[in-house]
């Protein structure tokens, strides 16, 4: 591992709440896919399934900001602690409504309650590095760190998940990754000795980050975002059915994920004297004509290797996003202002599969792949436009300053 890493794992404290967060977020990847394997075996429908799935997730959207203003208010361990219990309590209800063959309503309002209590807490670990470090630049050598980890959640999950529900037993992955959200939660919520303080939300100070200056366009663009990652999904899934190699699908959207994990490896370990919101702006246009040849595409091959180097875009723009987000949001708001950005890309992946799924109804694979141009074309026009007329404050002072290396 490179120094810039290194010097992060050197801080007290620092590794066990990264591993805690880890384990808790495995699920994000886990948790639909676990729903579908296991409703679809029970009720027969995917419709059914794919439904309660849906509520899960936009569940989690709506609820994720609130949850954060809370934690801003009151802390994370006393947050984090009760909704953890929630949401693996809805998850058990779930599963016990779906082997019991209960009305479908039940598993929607299971579903509802889980997304609702899910614990955002890749938003909790970022606030917790700003915490720790400021705005210098170990903490974009966290945020890389963290994006890499989220690339490395979104490659393992779905096989796990989809091993344990096909091979060992249909409630097993969904089981697993509720466990894995419970225990990691609470481990990361104990860990005391790096928790930001809590409290200093003041009651005149309840207003929505959302109205921040310059924070709803940044929102807007991870939304475009979070509409490329859903309309790639079911796009690359049909046209490489098209070419006869379904089966291929999987690897292909993986190498996505790989790109942009060896891009975040590489960015975090280098000292940026750019400012941080040219290098979003070149990260998004970056982003964006990575996109552009994927209306060409020839065969699957060919869309491989296109989809790894467009993946190389990604961690390079939401590294600097993130850490737009923590220049614009005061301390005290922003375990809100970080679950909005899990929210937008969520409500975002939740958009884009089905608007990408009409076009592959109407005209077929390859057409299909203008959703993902279009969303990644917009998104890099808002953030360029947006980004340019931010009005940044000063990096914070982080808890360990007198220990910042020069």
């Amino acid at each position: 591992m490179s120094s810039p890493y290194r010097e992060l794992f050197a801080m007290p404290g620092t590794r066990g709440f990264v591993v805690a967060g880890f384990l808790a977020r495995v699920s994000m990847s886990m948790n639909g896919l676990g729903i579908v394997l296991l409703l679809s075996e029970v009720t027969g429908s995917y419709g059914v399934a794919g439904a309660v799935a849906a509520t899960e997730a936009l569940a989690t959207a709506v609820a994720a900001p609130q949850i954060g203003r809370i934690v801003d208010r009151h802390g994370q361990r006393r947050v984090l602690l009760p909704v953890a219990g929630v949401h693996g309590a809805a998850l058990a209800a779930l599963m016990v409504c779906a082997e019991l063959g209960a009305a479908y309503w039940t598993l929607f309002l299971a579903a509802a309650v889980a997304g609702v209590a899910y614990p955002v807490v890749g938003a909790l670990v970022r606030v917790r590095w700003s915490h720790l470090l400021g705005g210098g630049r170990r903490l974009e050598t966290a945020f890389s760190l963290e994006s890499v980890l989220d690339e490395v959640v979104f490659v393992t999950g779905p096989v796990v998940v989809t091993v344990l529900a096909t091979q060992v037993h249909r409630l097993s992955g969904l089981s697993v990754a509720g466990l894995l959200t419970v225990t990691g939660s609470v481990a990361f919520a104990l860990q005391r000795r790096t928790e930001p303080p809590a409290g200093r939300r003041s009651a005149g100070s309840g207003r929505t980050v959302i109205g921040t200056p310059g924070f709803a366009p940044l929102t807007l663009v991870f939304l475009g975002m979070g509409t490329v990652f859903g309309s790639l999904e079911v796009t690359v899934v049909a046209f490489s059915e098209e070419q006869d190699a379904r089966a291929a699908a999987g690897a292909v959207l993986g190498l996505q994920a790989l790109g942009s994990l060896v891009a975040g490896l590489a960015y975090g370990a280098r000292h940026w004297s750019t400012p941080i919101d040219r290098r979003f702006r070149i990260g998004l246009l970056g982003f964006a004509a990575g996109l552009l040849p994927l209306v060409l595409m020839p065969n699957v091959p060919a869309l491989a290797v296109v989809i790894f180097l467009g993946g190389i875009a990604i961690s390079p723009t939401l590294i600097p996003g993130f850490g737009l987000i923590e220049r614009l949001v005061p301390p005290h708001a922003r375990n809100e202002g970080f679950a909005w950005v899990t929210t937008a890309i969520g409500v975002g992946l939740a958009a884009g599969a089905p608007i990408a799924g009409r076009v592959v109804d109407a005209a077929g694979g390859r057409p299909a792949f203008l959703v993902p141009v279009a969303a990644g074309l917009l998104a890099a026009l808002v953030g360029v436009m947006a980004s340019r007329r931010l009005k940044l404050g000063p990096p914070h002072r982080p808890v360990d300053a007198d220990n910042e290396p020069e």
